[in-house]
């Protein structure tokens, strides 16, 4: 129940956040969508001309930053659809249960259907 109110406070934040501004008017599914994506390659960005996965301290610093604005366009996406993203993960993770049992999944990376 905690995960729930937490959720549903940060949700009506950005609610808030974009009626105050009167931004719902560009808010459509597919800007939200190419800003959900948009976002998304600045996490990636974090990581080009990496090596070994070691990010120099200061770009380390901007990826709760990065992740932070892709999980407010994910938010922002499921609201317009009205998608409780709670109940869509934990449905999810049921899926991915069956398609990936642990006795033919565990220590690999294969795909389902390569099981």
């Amino acid at each position: 129940m905690e995960n729930q109110n937490s959720y549903q406070k940060i949700n009506d934040k950005i609610k808030k956040f974009s009626e105050d501004r009167d931004w719902s008017q560009f808010h459509d599914p597919k800007n939200l969508a190419v800003s959900l994506v948009l976002e998304s390659s600045e996490v990636l960005e974090l990581y080009q001309w990496t090596k070994d996965n070691q990010l120099n301290p200061r770009r380390a610093e901007k990826i709760g930053e990065e992740l932070a604005d892709v999980f407010y366009w994910v938010i922002m996406l499921s609201n317009y659809y009205n998608i409780d993203l709670l109940d869509a993960l934990d449905k999810k993770l049921d899926k991915n249960m069956e398609k990936y049992p642990i006795e033919k999944s565990k220590g690999s990376s294969a795909k389902y259907n390569e099981l």
